[in-house]
């Protein structure tokens, strides 16, 4: 076996893992990266982010022009199905893994294709795709292998109806009638776009209210508007059984309801992939959903072995292991990861889609900050009346008395695109971070953007 002496080694390729070879090979750093798959990239890049919304997007394309009355009324209209859809992100795949190769090209980062297991403290162990092995030195090493969706022993996945959201993107049809079991990021994702393809849907919530971490009224607008395009919502309802046939799956639940769909699409939590590291090598232990602890600079209780992205749980957001993996890194180059990976906007791409950075209101009452809301509805502006996309709007809390902007709410098109104005601001220190700088700047007309000066207009002139 060769042993081969690094400064980082890095264990995964998807965000977190590029993050943090990138910023420690730009400091000096040697640094090996070891990937399972034969292409970098991770499931960001073939089986969750970008597949995904590369679809969500081949759908809104196809159901703008079904939608719009100038194609109707010549006799235009689309018809695509599932997979015809799907492939349209085969080739936004390729540009990625194209251009993230050059990347560690360009870096001189070698990457081993092959399983990693941990050896001791400073050994990574990996073998080969092509059934050799290597043995992998280094002073620090950055764990970053992601996450898959969780799949209880009781649920049949190779049943030909049943998927979770790894293996949707692979279905060979497009159903009439679908449940989604869960109501997490990722299950309200899938829930409109399966909607948006005019497939029935019920989700099933085990909770109370969706997406709760959410601003109340940003949870209740996505749930009006889910029920509004005809989505079956069923909240705190826990299953019992799955039962797949033939012709169909029945979604067995404890309340004693059946619900008998075409397909089911398990989208109910994920599991860290920590199961094959060799983590008892080390002394770590992952919880029981294989996710590590961590502390503020993302090391494990080994303090030279660093875990990011989805691996650690919570956010479980690409540009959240992004920032992870450069934290990591910036922390073994200089004993401190500064802010690197802190207040990072949440962006939820439903129909309509969903972006929130800082506090809700929720938690501002019960922290007891004087604070103050100021909305601005879409259905006002004219960029939105220019373009049909009306549904929505920007929420804006602030502090009453310093007019700092203490929290960022926005549901409607181009959601997360238009929270990144407000994120600016909010990140400015002291009297630079305030309302004023929306009611005293000129926003191009028209344009989505011109919602932070109505909301900060809106909310100023609730204060006496």
């Amino acid at each position: 076996m060769d042993d081969l002496n690094f400064d980082v080694v890095v264990v995964g390729s998807g965000p977190g893992g590029e993050g943090a070879a990138m910023q420690a090979s730009k400091h000096g750093l040697s640094v090996a990266v070891v990937e399972q798959q034969k292409e970098i990239g991770g499931a960001c890049t073939h089986s969750a982010t970008i597949p995904s919304k590369a679809l969500r997007f081949a759908i809104f394309q196809m159901t703008e022009v079904n939608n719009n009355r100038l194609y109707r009324d010549h006799g235009i209209s689309v018809q695509l199905s599932f997979p015809e859809l799907r492939k349209t992100a085969r080739s936004v795949i390729e540009q990625q893994v194209e251009m993230r190769t050059a990347f560690y090209d360009r870096n001189h980062v070698p990457i081993f294709n092959g399983r990693a297991s941990l050896h001791d403290p400073h050994t990574v162990d990996v073998e080969l795709n092509n059934d050799a092995r290597t043995r992998l030195r280094a002073k620090w090493i950055v764990l970053a292998t992601g996450a898959r969706p969780y799949r209880p022993a009781d649920v049949d996945f190779s049943h030909p109806r049943i998927f979770d959201s790894d293996s949707i993107l692979s279905m060979n049809h497009t159903p009439q009638s679908i449940t989604v079991y869960g109501a997490g990021i990722i299950g309200c994702e899938y829930a409109s776009m399966f909607r948006n393809l005019g497939c029935k849907v019920n989700l099933v919530n085990t909770r109370g209210r969706l997406l709760e971490f959410l601003d109340d009224e940003i949870a209740d607008a996505l749930a009006y508007h889910m029920r509004d395009r005809g989505v079956i919502l069923r909240h705190q309802e826990i299953y019992d059984r799955v039962e797949a046939r033939d012709d169909g799956v029945i979604l067995h639940l404890q309340s004693g309801k059946q619900l008998k769909t075409d397909v089911l699409l398990w989208a109910n939590g994920r599991t860290g992939n920590s199961d094959r590291l060799n983590l008892e090598a080390i002394g770590v232990q992952p919880d029981t959903r294989g996710n590590l602890s961590i502390n503020e600079h993302f090391q494990t209780t080994v303090p030279h072995i660093y875990a990011v992205g989805d691996l650690n749980g919570f956010p479980a957001l690409a540009s959240a292991a992004y920032q992870q993996g450069r934290a990591s890194a910036q922390h073994i180059l200089t004993g401190q990861s500064d802010q690197l990976a802190r207040d990072i906007p949440i962006g939820i791409y439903t129909s309509p889609e969903i972006s929130s950075l800082g506090k809700t209101e929720r938690q501002l009452t019960e922290e007891r900050v004087p604070y103050e809301v100021g909305h601005a509805q879409f259905k006002s502006l004219a960029r939105a009346q220019i373009t049909g996309q009306r549904t929505g709007m920007l929420k804006l809390l602030f502090h009453r008395e310093t007019l700092q902007i203490l929290g960022i709410h926005c549901f409607g098109a181009n959601a997360s695109e238009i929270i990144h104005i407000g994120q600016a601001i909010m990140q400015q220190k002291g009297e630079a971070n305030s309302l004023k700088y929306f009611i005293e700047t000129t926003f191009n007309y028209p344009t989505m953007a011109e919602a932070y000066r109505v909301a900060a207009l809106n909310g100023h002139n609730r204060l006496f």
